[in-house]
């Protein structure tokens, strides 16, 4: 992790290259949305992106080092919680276990429901 933590310097943070957003992660087909929120927080709001060809996999942030290896690194992997924060630590330390092609998906729930509109899903569909 300390090896990771070194790279992530201006250049790195200022490249935006780390994250990825809603909208464009739901066009990533065959990837991993990666929910790292309690289970709690998982039985108020479940995603489901079958529709998107998108697995989701719930491991809270707790159990990710016991899991992580649950995970594939020859897809894209987005890390999401409800507000950015566990998703930034889960990305981190994938990353520090050589997910190079993990992101930290930017924002939250509410990011999700912008995106998720009758008409995205409809396009989907057909």
């Amino acid at each position: 992790m300390e090896a990771t933590l070194k790279k992530m310097d201006l250049a790195f943070c200022g490249s935006g290259k780390h994250k990825i957003s809603a909208e464009k992660f739901l066009q990533s087909e065959n990837a991993i949305f990666l929910d790292v929120r309690s289970k709690e927080e998982v039985q108020t709001l479940k995603f489901n992106f079958d529709l998107f060809n998108i697995k989701v996999v719930h491991i809270p942030i707790e159990e990710l080092p016991y899991r992580y290896t649950e995970l594939p690194k020859d897809k894209l992997i987005g890390a999401f919680c409800s507000s950015g924060t566990r998703s930034a630590w889960a990305y981190s330390y994938l990353l520090s276990k050589g997910y190079e092609n993990s992101k930290w998906i930017a924002g939250g729930n509410e990011d999700f429901a912008a995106v998720l509109k009758p008409g995205a899903i409809y396009k989907r569909t057909l």
